[in-house]
Formats: structure tokens, sequence, C-alpha cells
């Protein structure tokens, strides 16, 4: 901008002292004509001076964006009363970070203090000529001379910027980054405490196990294998489209079922293919698959028999039915088959 302006800036500075050092006899007469002089002085240096001012800060606006971007916030300018308090300060004054900006800024005034030295050292004698010239020739002189010496400066600071500017974003960056600690707590704030979620899932399925362990004195029959799975089933022909699945379980809660649907005179009966794939494939409080209806259709023909039979309404039923399960819904099927396979295909390897 310097570079730009300088020849303007000269011719203005030139008529600038010749209209300030020009008087007549009205103006030594005058008390006031110096006043009216500094005044009309003052406000050409504010037509010069403003332009240039808001010249520089649209460019420390725009390096700065360009640096870490643009933020429309008016937090930074809201008044904060801890400010006024010096107490308030003292911490900061020996933080690491005021300790990095002060060396830096140590740094970077020794460097233009250099650079400015030599340049002036360099150029000493030129400025002392200056005062043997006539006055247009001085400016013009002394302008070029001022110009050609802030280039120097200019390169160092470009340079000390070059450096610093990625220095900087690093170590930004770097402050921005959270420490482990800070990484649990928002993740507990964003997720929840693992240790309540995890009482909170054992909670619901305890719950969820009461409801299903209460559902099986109302079931129609329960299926089992015959004390590795119990399927509890239900079929309300008003109510459902096909029978569905109100308790499942494997193992001890397998005999749970069990022994509860016993103590409530739901029918037991043992079928492990119908029972593994009951479990297998269907959900508690879901319809059984439809490949599965005959199979429990069977199942409850035979319960219904045996309820009336008890009741003195029908003959007793024959013996318990086997019923038909499709060999790709029995899971200790397909595993059979799977090692099988395997077995014969290592063995032709």
């Amino acid at each position: 901008m310097l570079a730009m302006l300088a020849p303007t800036t000269v011719d203005w500075l030139q008529g600038m002292l010749t209209s300030a050092l020009s008087f007549d006899a009205t103006r030594v007469m005058n008390t006031a004509a110096m006043g009216e002089a500094l005044g009309d002085v003052a406000l050409k240096m504010v037509f010069v001076i403003v332009p240039m001012g808001i010249v520089m800060m649209l460019v420390a606006v725009a390096s700065g964006a360009v640096a870490g971007g643009v933020i429309f916030s008016l937090k930074p300018i809201m008044p904060k009363f801890e400010r006024i308090s010096p107490l308030s300060g003292v911490g900061r004054l020996f933080s690491w970070q005021h300790a990095s900006d002060a060396v830096k800024s140590s740094v970077l005034a020794l460097i233009l203090g250099g650079v400015g030295t030599l340049v002036m050292k360099d150029r000493l004698v030129n400025y002392v000529s200056i005062m043997s010239m006539p006055l247009p020739s001085a400016i013009s002189y002394a302008g070029n001379l001022l110009l050609a010496g802030l280039m120097f400066p200019l390169l160092a600071l470009a340079l000390f910027a070059a450096i610093d500017l990625p220095l900087q974003r690093h170590l930004h960056m770097r402050r921005l980054k959270m420490t482990r600690e800070e990484a649990k707590q928002e993740f507990k704030q964003a997720e929840g405490n693992a240790e309540v979620k995890g009482r909170m899932r054992q909670r619901m399925r305890e719950m969820a196990k009461s409801r299903m362990m209460a559902a099986v004195p109302l079931a129609d029959l329960v299926v089992m294998n015959p004390t590795h799975y119990a399927v509890a089933l239900k079929y309300d022909e008003k109510a459902m489209a096909a029978p569905r699945v109100v308790a499942k379980g494997a193992d001890l809660l397998a005999l749970r079922i069990r022994d509860l649907a016993k103590g409530s005179e739901v029918p037991v009966l043992e079928s492990p293919m119908l029972a593994r794939a009951l479990y297998a494939h269907a959900e508690v409080d879901r319809e059984i698959p439809a490949a599965l209806f005959a199979a429990v259709a069977q199942v409850l023909a035979y319960v219904y028999q045996l309820r009336a039979a008890m009741a003195g309404k029908a003959p007793m039923p024959a013996a318990q039915p086997q019923p038909e399960v499709p060999l790709d819904l029995d899971p200790h099927h397909k595993a059979a088959a799977q090692a099988d396979a395997s077995t014969t295909t290592e063995r032709d390897a």
C-alpha cells in the first residue's frame, strides 16, 4: 500500500508543508491564525490516515479469516467485570500460553530491531545528506529511502509469519483436542454412564423375564427338548391368526418354565425337534413361523383332545404325536450337516 501511495503521499506532504509554512501580514496580526492552520493540517491528516487505517483494518480481518475462518459472534465484545480486577489476570500472566507469546514477541522485536539497525546503518549517510538538498527534492528522496527501508522489515515479518502461522495453527488444534478424561466425560454426557445403562438393561431383562414367566400359567402347552429347551405356546382362535410364543428359555430357565407349567397344570410335551426349531426361529410375544404351523397344529390338537378326555367329553387320545419339522429349521440338524460337509471336504482334499 505504501509503495502504491508513495508518489501521491509525497506530493500531498509537499503541499501540506508549503501551506503550513506560508503566512502573510494578516495571519501575523490574527492571534487565532495558528489554531486555524493547525485545524486545517489536522483535517488533511484525517483524510489520509483514516483511509489507510480502513485498508489496514480490512487486511487484518482478511488475514485472520484466511488463517482461522470467519465466526460471527458478539460474545467477545460483551462486558466482563472480571477483566477489571487485576487479580483475575495474575494466573494468566504465568501460564504457558502467555510465556510462549512473550518469547515470540521478544524474538520478533529482536529480528525487526536487527533488520532496522542494519538498514539504518547502511543508509545513514544518505539520511544525513538530505539536509543539504532543496526541500522538494529532500522530501521526495526521504520518501524513497523510507519506502526502501520499510521493505526489509516487511520481508522479515512475512518470513516470520510464514513460520508462525502453521505453528500457531498446530498449537491451536492441539489445544482443541480433548484429554482422555474429557473424552470419557463427553461420552458419558452424550451416551449416558455405561454402568447405569448396564444396570438399566439388566433391570429391563429381569422385568421382561418376569412378564414372560407370568405368562407361562396362561399358556396352552409347553414344548420341551426335554431339558435343554422349553417353549410355551398359546393360541386363541378369536384373537390370534396363529399360535404365539409367550415364553421360551434354555437350560435352567427351561427347567423353571417346565416346573411352573406343571404347577399350573399346563401340558408339557416332549418334542425335541419342534422345541429346538421354535426356540431358534420364534420370538417371545410373536407368532410362530409359517413353516411350523402344521407341526404346532398337531401338538395343539393333541392337547385339546387330552383336555376334552380329562373332562369326560371325548375318548383319551392315542400316543403323543411326533410332529414333522422341516429339517432346515432344526439347528442341530443344520450343524450336523455342516460338520459332515466340512469333514467330507477335508477328506476329499
